[in-house]
């Protein structure tokens, strides 16, 4: 294994220094010698001052700095951000290069946490083929992109970075000849001179269709054509090392999207932008079968003269011809009449023009089961005169890619915070008579109101009556939703989840709103229900209130489980942004499992499998981290639902920009999902020791506590973080569609999670990620001594507890307190602020004390020595960019008007430049 490490990482070495030799070149052409002396300088600057500390070291740096011109500093800043644009391509080729070399290890070492890996795993803990079998219709994993502000980078920048990356995979190719090597050099210079001379930033806000646009990225270029490799990878493994048996795994991986459906606090979401958004993703699915089929015909020569196809392809053909109008689909109708496979595959092409079209009498498919029927019908022919190469490979893809998309390509979730249905009935029931303030009624008072409504087939609404905008515009989506199952069929809304659920009631009332548009029925006294209510619990007190909000459902008449697999299942959405922002992160995290392990026994009770829907961020403060590490770090018993995680802002360019990147990712998400779906069916509970529990009971409401002592009773700490932070610059960087607070308020519990860590993220703080978590270890450490061999065996043996405690160790070892403390100079009230920062630096030395304690380590990441290499060779890189902004936030804070744009331009650059350095925004 050492020596696989040793002739990896040379290559990476090798690349990020002929990356920084290019941007050098860059520098000198585009900003003169000047310009890469300066940077060179303030580089050796910051290395001396990691290397040693040293009180005037850091004054130079700061001098430096300060004696800028606005262009020389304009032009630091961008080569400190495209130095580390540029590092993290090399490491995410030396990534694609790592999997490689397994792949190509001609010694049987598997790579953890590849499928195989698993699989074998599943083997070697003496699982039969029965059990395995048992076990597939149990896996399921949906991945769901969403359109959250923290991708800084434009679109153009990241195309750039694709075609980078491309040509620095050309270098490991092994006969690249010198005058080769010599060409992509220059490739590749030409690629840094663009970014060099293109905007990094955005001029505008993007609406959402910009981002719908940015989203189904991902799914054109990259996951249409991954997702069946994963489920095939799958495939290959358990005939591999279950070879008794013919495998076929069913469709477990899935992608969904919120992006034109999730309305919480975004007015620019309307049912109109709802329904182009389908639009966009039906022509966008029709286009890539288009394509597939095309690629189908120049195969398909196979002639009657040669072959017989089956009964049912012939039969189908002649149904065809006969049914569907042929007009021109790029391919004429086929004239050789002995080639029936391309006949066949013409006339698909004509049925999937008018699917796209709305035209079903012209021959349009009614849904994807009928455009299935014909493609196994060409497979089942193929294999009937030995085409198997063709039937098992391009056909088979080209089938699951069907099953997976269907003509709705993501299924959209639907989110809107509980209040806005809460005003439209109240204004609904007023009109009738009903009731004249209903939301001014207790919860059991809205439960009785709402449960016999839910029975009574007549309608609450009518067209004659004119209600408010607001309240039209919710009845207006729920009517939406109805027509778009018609039209797009019905999976392409599934789920209407409910932001800030507190109540049964906000369930009811999503209840009979589909109720009003025919989504929801009592039928023969039994409901009926096409459309799924999820909650969103977000808060610590929401968490607590869970089980009494879930039970009430469950036995409430008008409650309808999702059914999958013959399982029946409820949906609950858990929110690890607003619950850290709320009680810190070990709370939050344990608050979020124990909801986890008590709504899967409340579930269990009414024959029910609870799924969890994680709401979780890119960075450690909104439960960040490792795809696989996450579902790993569940409660076992709790897989048995399936799993829903989102995927948001500079974690799908991170995961998904690159095919092979993406494989890795949904492969390392497959082997934790296989792994630990099988322990909790074969495996029986989780052994949870009662004195683990009671631990992290305690160290959670020591370290809640200590948080909400500052955050919450501090006078002064919310004007700290206004003032220290570039929050208000944040608000300004054009990322996303939707506004950094809820309403127009400065309180702190209207602000959203995102750019709370976004700000702290900036100032090398990442309070979030591990403020109080010192204390609440402490605290429990202090009460007896064997306390931490306890917590040492936790941390062995306790996926959860492992998890958090290297989320944090990661946090610790990409905050910096020195930094941080220049930050601290920006307040209005430098001995409030002071005495704030002493309090945060306490806990900060406090916390890092215990954590080591705990893993039995010098250093953070002592046990990924790659990543704590990496952390420790960008700082000095990042440490620039915050001495700049620092700089620049005094400015213009104290500045005059006219220097206001400018300097809000650079703040925003070295934003962008920072969040590339620390690899993580929100």
């Amino acid at each position: 294994m050492q020596s696989a490490t040793n002739q990896t990482v040379s290559p990476l070495r090798r690349d990020v220094k002929m990356l920084g030799q290019l941007l050098g070149e860059v520098l000198v052409m585009q900003g003169g010698k000047e310009c890469f002396e300066r940077v060179e300088r303030m580089r050796e600057l910051t290395k001396q001052l990691r290397s040693s500390f040293d009180p005037q070291t850091l004054m130079k740096c700061k001098a430096e700095v300060e004696q800028l011109s606005p262009a020389m500093r304009h032009d630091m800043i961008r080569a400190f951000a495209i130095y580390f644009q540029l590092v993290n391509i090399a490491e995410q080729n030396h990534r694609v290069r790592r999997h490689r070399h397994y792949r190509r290890s001609e010694n049987g070492q598997v790579q953890p946490f590849s499928i195989e890996y698993a699989v074998r795993q599943c083997k070697e803990n003496g699982l039969t083929a029965d059990e395995i079998d048992q076990i597939l219709p149990y896996l399921a994993l949906e991945l769901v992109i969403t359109a959250h502000p923290t991708e800084a980078m434009r679109r153009t920048t990241l195309d750039i970075h694709h075609r980078i990356a491309n040509e620095m995979m050309k270098l490991d190719h092994p006969y690249v000849t010198e005058s080769e090597r010599e060409e992509i050099r220059e490739n590749i210079l030409g690629e840094i001179s663009l970014l060099w001379q293109s905007d990094e930033l955005r001029t505008r806000k993007p609406t959402v269709m910009d981002e719908v646009r940015n989203g189904l990225y991902y799914v054109d270029e990259i996951l249409f054509d991954v997702l069946p490799q994963v489920h095939m990878e799958l495939e290959r493994c358990l005939s591999e090392v279950y070879p008794e048996r013919d495998w076929d795994v069913p469709t477990f991986l899935r992608f969904g999207s919120w992006i034109g459906g999730d309305r919480d606090g975004n007015p620019s979401v309307t049912p109109e932008v709802t329904w182009r958004t389908l639009e966009l993703q039906r022509a966008l699915v029709i286009r890539k079968y288009e394509e597939a089929l095309k690629k189908l015909i120049k195969k398909l020569s196979f002639s009657t003269r040669k072959i017989t196809i089956t009964d049912e392809l012939a039969q189908s053909l002649a149904d065809d011809e006969e049914n569907v109008l042929l007009e021109d689909v790029g391919q004429g109708e086929w004239r050789n009449e002995h080639e029936p496979y391309r006949r066949k595959c013409t006339y698909m092409l004509a049925r999937l023009k008018h699917t796209r079209l709305g035209k079903p009498e012209w021959g349009a498919y009614a849904n994807k089961e009928a455009f299935l029927q014909d493609l196994r019908h060409i497979q089942t022919s193929l294999c009937t005169h030995q085409a198997n190469v063709l039937a098992d490979h391009e056909l088979a893809r080209l089938i699951r890619q069907v099953e997976l998309f269907g003509f709705h390509l993501l299924t959209l979730d639907i989110r809107q915070h509980s209040a806005e249905h809460e005003k439209a009935l109240t204004e609904i029931f007023a009109s009738l008579g009903i009731c004249e303030a209903y939301d001014q009624l207790d919860e059991q008072d809205k439960l009785d109101l709402l449960t016999p409504l839910l029975t009574d087939p007549r309608p609450l609404t009518s067209s004659f009556i004119q209600y408010s905008p607001e309240t039209e515009n919710c009845l207006e989506l729920f009517r939406t939703i109805a027509k778009a199952k018609e039209e797009f069929g019905e999976e392409a809304i599934c789920n209407y989840l409910i932001s800030m659920t507190q109540g049964t009631s906000d369930l009811l009332e999503v209840t009979l709103f589909a109720k009003e548009v025919g989504l929801h029925r009592i039928a023969k006294g039994q409901a009926v229900s096409r459309l799924h209510v999820v909650p969103l619990l977000e808060t610590i007190d929401d968490l607590h209130q869970a089980e009494e909000i879930m039970k009430a459902y469950f036995e409430n008449p008008a409650f309808v489980p999702f059914i999958r697999n013959q399982q029946h299942i409820q949906e609950i959405m858990l929110g690890y942004s607003d619950s850290n922002k709320d009680g810190g992160v070990i709370s939050a995290n344990w608050e979020l499992y124990r909801a986890q392990m008590n709504l899967t026994k409340l579930a269990q009770q009414y024959g029910l499998s609870a799924r969890f829907f994680h709401g979780r961020g890119g960075a450690l403060g909104r439960g960040g981290g490792p795809l696989h590490r996450s579902i790993m770090a569940n409660p076992v018993q709790a897989m048995l639902g399936g799993v829903k995680i989102t995927e948001q802002g500079e974690v799908l360019s991170s995961r998904y920009s690159m095919q092979p990147i993406a494989l890795r990712s949904l492969e390392q998400a497959t082997s934790a999902l296989l792994l630990s779906t099988a322990k909790a069916l074969v495996g029986g509970q989780e052994n949870l020791k009662p004195e683990w529990l009671e631990a992290i009971e305690t160290m959670s409401q020591h370290a809640l506590r200590k948080y909400q002592q500052l955050v919450f009773e501090d006078p002064v700490f919310i004007s700290f973080f206004n003032e220290v932070t570039p929050l208000p610059e944040i608000g300004e960087l054009k990322i996303g569609s939707r506004p950094a607070r809820r309403k127009n308020s400065q309180r702190f519990e209207d602000l959203r999670a995102i750019p709370w860590v976004f700000a702290w993220t900036q100032t090398r703080y990442l309070f979030p990620a591990w403020y109080a978590a010192g204390t609440g270890i402490a605290k429990f450490l202090a009460q007896r001594e064997a306390n931490l061999e306890l917590l040492k065996e936790m941390y062995q043996d306790w996926p959860f507890f492992s998890a958090l405690i290297d989320n944090l160790q990661m946090a610790l070892a990409k905050a910096d307190l020195v930094i941080a403390h220049e930050y601290t100079k920006l307040a209005q009230d430098q001995g409030e602020a002071e005495r704030i920062f002493q309090m945060i630096a306490e806990e900060y030395q406090h916390t890092k004390t215990m954590v080591l304690r705990i893993t039995d380590q010098d250093e953070c990441m002592d046990h990924v020595p790659v990543i704590q290499d990496s952390i420790r060779l960008r700082n000095p890189y990042v440490d620039p960019l915050s001495f700049i902004q620092v700089h620049l936030l005094k400015q213009r804070r104290q500045g005059e008007n006219e220097q206001m744009e400018d300097l809000l331009e650079e703040v925003l650059l070295t934003i962008n430049g920072i969040a590339a350095g620390l690899r993580n925004t929100g």
